[in-house]
C-alpha cells in the first residue's frame, strides 16, 4: 500500500525519483527501495514525504491513492470559482463602505463650512485680556485657518472618490 502510494503521488506531482530524493535529502536508491517495498521510511521521513506531496500521512499509509483525474480538475475549478465570487463580494462591500464614508465626509465638510460661515468668526470680538478667552480664541482661529485651507482639497478628493467608487451599472 505505502509503496504504491509513494510511487503514484510522485508521478502525479511530476517528480522523478532523483528529484524526490533531493527534496527529502536521501539518495535515489532509497526512493527506489521504498517504491519496491524493500524498505520502509521511518516516522520522521513519512512526515517529510507527506509535506513534499502536500498530503496527510494517513493518506500515505491508507488506501491506494488514485491519480488525479479530470473530475479533480473540475472540483478545483469549482472551488476557485467560489473563491473568486467571495473575493468579488468582499471587494463590493469594501467599495460600498468607502463610498459611504466619502459621502459622510463631504456632508461633514459642508456642515462645518456652514457653521463657520454663520458664526462669522465670533472670536474676533472677544476680550483677549482674559487668558482663557485668548487661548480659546487662538484655538478657534487656528482651526478655522487650517480648515479653510485643507477642506477644499479633501472635499474635491472626496467627490472624485465618490464618483470612482459608485457602482457602474
Amino acid at each position: 500500500m505505502l509503496k504504491e502510494n509513494i510511487k503514484k503521488l510522485r508521478k502525479s506531482k511530476g517528480l522523478s525519483q532523483e528529484e524526490l530524493a533531493i527534496k527529502l535529502n536521501v539518495v535515489r536508491q532509497t526512493i527506489s527501495k521504498w517504491e519496491q517495498g524493500l524498505s520502509v521510511p521511518d516516522s520522521e521521513m513519512l512526515v517529510s514525504i507527506s509535506e513534499a506531496f502536500e498530503t496527510p500521512v494517513s493518506a500515505l499509509l491508507g488506501e491506494n491513492v488514485s491519480e488525479s483525474k479530470a473530475d479533480d480538475l473540475k472540483a478545483i475549478s469549482e472551488k476557485l470559482e467560489i473563491i473568486n465570487l467571495q473575493l468579488l463580494q468582499r471587494n463590493n462591500v469594501r467599495r460600498k463602505i468607502i463610498h459611504w464614508i466619502l459621502i459622510s465626509l463631504v456632508i461633514i465638510i459642508i456642515i462645518i463650512f456652514s457653521a463657520l460661515f454663520l458664526l462669522n468668526s465670533p472670536y474676533l470680538n472677544w476680550d483677549y485680556n482674559n487668558p482663557e478667552n485668548a487661548v480659546l480664541g487662538v484655538a478657534f482661529h487656528s482651526f478655522e485657518w487650517i480648515f479653510i485651507r485643507i477642506a477644499p482639497i479633501i472635499f474635491i478628493s472626496s467627490i472624485v472618490g465618490i464618483i470612482l467608487t459608485r457602482k457602474n451599472v
